[in-house]
């Protein structure tokens, strides 16, 4: 959406919210956990085609998972917003090249899973039932992706997993609700009325959500990848992962964008995940 319409639809539901501030606001969380894009098109789908399809299920909803069998180790690919496992293209020849044991998985809404509403707790709960089911020792995830994984590893306590990648994950839901807010232009009604309806439905405020926080108490190795000039989750995430995420450690890259799919980063993935 250009920046006339988001801003356009924040108007509407400003005033909206002076009518019923609880009906603005959840169409506002509505409007914030709606993808507009992720499922597959034709050329995205041929990535897919060679992977061993499976289908597993959380309360009632099919998450697609994809397989490329191997004698290594087992890694689980985590996409992020508005993507789908098609994104991992780039970095699915070298691991087969090492023969790993490769699982990805579309998230809830996205790709070939089921759902109409995404977040990053839902997407912990897909990842734990596709682990539960292939029990990987390595996992990667893109942007909320990476997040979503660390919110899995922090409540499951997966006894098999053994490395984490973080490729530009935001280390707190905070900051990207905040960014959500500011960009739609939502005034303090709203704003304050997303927070309620999170604590609501998921028992915590916003500020819980800390999936920096919650990789202080890890003992798995880690690698955290994040770009100085990503516009979409800032380097400051990756700086408060570092500080907190003890044994981990933080490759910094400039001009690779958020979407970290540069070439010269995949040996780096693949000697970390074999060392």
């Amino acid at each position: 959406m250009t920046s006339f319409v988001v801003r356009s639809i924040g108007n509407v539901l400003n005033a909206t919210s002076l009518v019923s501030a609880r009906y603005a606001s959840d169409k506002a969380l509505k409007l914030f956990a709606s993808p507009r894009k992720g499922r597959y098109t034709e050329s995205q789908r041929e990535v897919i085609d060679s992977a061993i399809y499976q289908e597993l299920n959380y309360q009632n909803l099919n998450i697609a998972t994809y397989r490329w069998a191997g004698k290594n180790k087992t890694v689980l690919l985590a996409h992020g917003w508005e993507s789908n496992t098609s994104r991992w293209d780039y970095l699915l020849h070298h691991l087969k090249a090492e023969d790993y044991n490769i699982i990805a998985l579309d998230a809830p809404a996205h790709g070939q899973s089921d759902g109409k509403q995404f977040n990053a707790l839902l997407y912990a709960e897909f990842i734990n039932q596709v682990a539960q089911e292939f029990k990987p020792e390595v996992y990667i995830g893109h942007s909320v992706g990476g997040m979503a994984c660390v919110f899995c590893l922090n409540k499951h306590k997966l006894p098999f997993a053994e490395k984490l990648v973080l490729l530009g994950a935001p280390a707190h839901f905070t900051g990207v609700f905040s960014r959500y807010k500011s960009m739609m232009g939502y005034n303090s009604r709203i704003s304050k009325g997303l927070d309620k309806i999170v604590m609501e439905r998921f028992g915590h405020s916003t500020d819980y959500f800390s999936a920096a926080n919650f990789s202080s108490k890890f003992t798995l190795k880690g690698l955290i990848v994040h770009d100085k000039k990503d516009r979409i989750i800032p380097y400051e995430d990756a700086l408060l992962f570092a500080n907190r995420f003890k044994t981990a450690e933080l490759l910094t890259t400039e001009g690779f964008g958020h979407s970290l799919r540069d070439p010269s980063l995949t040996p780096k993935i693949i000697d970390f995940i074999n060392g």
